[in-house]
């Protein structure tokens, strides 16, 4: 995994201008099908791909936290909510609650694993989003997470396998 994670940022930089203009041309056309594509390619990648090998979104990003989020973390730590946003989160350039630094405070290193799984934020428990209905409103997200996660970057490189866009070239009449 650690090689793999070492020649993600290479790969993901190289398949960007690629991805994103997929996806352009996705959103322009999308398959009806595309949710249940997506829905099967994440199953069989992470039916191989064990995130506590890797742990790499938790090392360096940040999720949002809804205010549910706090709330429910809060209370699991026994603490105030007003102390834990002070204590833990910053509002970032979009306004969104989000971890005043990484690696995330609730990872463990030592195994990949989170003191507080159980009660963690939404988005942790849905990364790297790419099971989600309505996925193509997640194209931009989504082109971020392969920079960060092997399996979103596995996801799209199947997807584009998986459903090619053709562009339709008028023939001329000579």
């Amino acid at each position: 995994m650690n090689k793999r994670l070492e020649e993600l940022p290479k790969l993901a930089e190289e398949a960007k201008k690629e991805s994103k203009k997929y996806f352009l041309n996705l959103k322009k056309r999308t398959p009806k099908n595309l949710d249940y594509v997506m829905q099967e390619l994440h199953d069989a990648e992470f039916k191989k791909t064990d995130c506590l090998s890797c742990g790499n979104c938790c090392k360096t990003t940040s999720p949002i936290f809804t205010e549910k989020d706090v709330e429910r973390i809060a209370k699991h730590l026994k603490m105030k909510v007003a102390n834990f946003e002070s204590q833990y989160l910053e509002r970032d350039d979009d306004d969104f609650m989000v971890l005043k630094s990484a690696p995330c405070t609730f990872f463990d290193e030592n195994d990949n694993t989170c003191f507080i799984y159980d009660v963690r934020p939404k988005a942790c428990s849905e990364y790297p989003h790419t099971n989600r209905k309505k996925f193509i409103q997640l194209t931009d997200l989504t082109l971020s997470n392969t920079e960060v996660c092997p399996a979103a970057y596995s996801i799209v490189e199947e997807l584009k396998k998986r459903l090619p866009l053709v562009s339709k070239v008028k023939k001329r009449r000579s």
